[in-house]
């Protein structure tokens, strides 16, 4: 083969091989979505929220858990806000609401995770509902959750739809989705095999007793990327667990422009890479590859590299596809993949130079050092 031919033809071979896996991580094949008409039943679970300076969106979400019915139990855990959440709080009527004062942050813990463990220890229903302050439950979610929990897994977790309104959300947002299940493949962490586990944590569904049975959260105290490390200690621990995508499971969190999208990604990317230096490499090899090697060969003399270079270009639009039409985006957007890719692994590098200058993660106002 020349070696003209060789990046055209590895991308080609690349995209071809994504979309034969037997696990299909681009397509949309684990979906749970509100049961409306469902009874409500939100007396066997806890609703344990950590807030910190969520007043913008805490109102929002804890309508949407009041629209669930039967006037679910809900513990605040805030977390030393200073805008005033807890106050807002109190004021959304419909709910059992306890609000709960957050203890100084301890050393080794991150915040959300201490945040938890406090609420954690008050909690007495036989299910615990671990939800981000900014998610929005659709009528009927709660029950549809319960139902799934009750065909076998004993840890239901959703990935929330993510706000796509400013250009930066709609070019950006959906990859997000799509990265993440790249990463960390659906199919596979539903199965039985302990090695794979995923989780979305803004919207986690898990029996009390076994959460216990692990230790509650000082088992994973400084983790960055909790919601998948809490989901490994459940598949370790030898029980199954249910990972998903809704439409029911809103964020509210908005992201007016570039950065704090950047931030948001840069806050774990490099984690998600075990801190290697030879994943980063690796992985920067591989998105230069696949994203960037169609477009290039289509400009190529050789015939033969053209037409792989628009093989591996066709493959890399129909494996996106799926994301975009699941959220309803214009598919024009599959277009500019190969700018979405340079725009998440410049993210990634960056999270890797803070990392090699001390700095493991930095999130609401909280900077965690390499050393911790």
């Amino acid at each position: 083969m020349a070696p003209s031919l060789l990046p055209s033809a590895a991308a080609a071979l690349i995209w071809t091989a994504t979309l034969l896996l037997p696990w299909r991580p681009w397509r949309n094949g684990e979906i749970l979505e509100p049961s409306p008409d469902a009874p409500a039943s939100s007396d066997e679970i806890t609703v344990l929220i950590p807030a910190r300076d969520e007043a913008e969106v805490i109102q929002s979400t804890l309508e949407g858990l009041a629209q669930q019915g039967g006037s679910p139990r809900v513990i605040l855990v805030d977390d030393g806000s200073s805008d005033g959440t807890a106050d807002l709080a109190s004021q959304v009527p419909g709910l059992d609401l306890s609000v709960l004062a957050g203890a100084p942050l301890p050393e080794g813990w991150s915040g959300k995770l201490w945040a938890l463990e406090q609420g954690l220890r008050k909690v007495e229903t036989p299910y615990t509902l671990l939800l981000d302050a900014d998610i929005h439950l659709a009528p009927g979610m709660l029950a549809a959750l319960l139902e799934r929990m009750r065909v076998g897994p004993v840890f239901v977790s959703l990935m929330a739809s993510l706000r796509m309104e400013t250009f930066w959300e709609k070019l950006l947002m959906p990859a997000f989705i799509y990265f993440f299940k790249q990463l960390y493949p659906f199919r596979l962490a539903n199965s039985a095999n302990p090695r794979f586990a995923s989780a979305a944590g803004g919207c986690i569904l898990v029996e009390t007793g076994v959460l216990r049975e692990l230790g509650g959260f000082d088992a994973i105290r400084g983790a960055i990327i909790d919601d998948c490390t809490l989901a490994a200690k459940v598949k370790q621990a030898g029980y199954r667990t249910w990972t998903g995508q809704s439409h029911g499971v809103v964020s509210l969190r908005g992201y007016g422009d570039l950065e704090p999208i950047w931030e948001m990604v840069a806050r774990t990317a490099f984690t998600q890479l075990r801190y290697s230096i030879t994943l980063l490499a690796t992985c920067t090899f591989l998105m230069v590859l696949m994203f960037w090697g169609p477009v290039a060969g289509l400009a190529a003399a050789d015939p033969m590299a053209r037409s792989l270079s628009a093989l591996g270009l066709a493959g890399m639009l129909v494996a996106y596809l799926p994301t975009l039409n699941f959220y309803r985006r214009n598919p024009l957007w599959a277009l500019a993949m190969p700018v979405i890719a340079s725009l998440y692994l410049a993210m990634t590098w960056t999270s890797a130079l803070r990392y090699w200058r001390g700095e493991r993660s930095r999130w609401k106002n909280r900077v965690y050092s390499r050393e911790a």
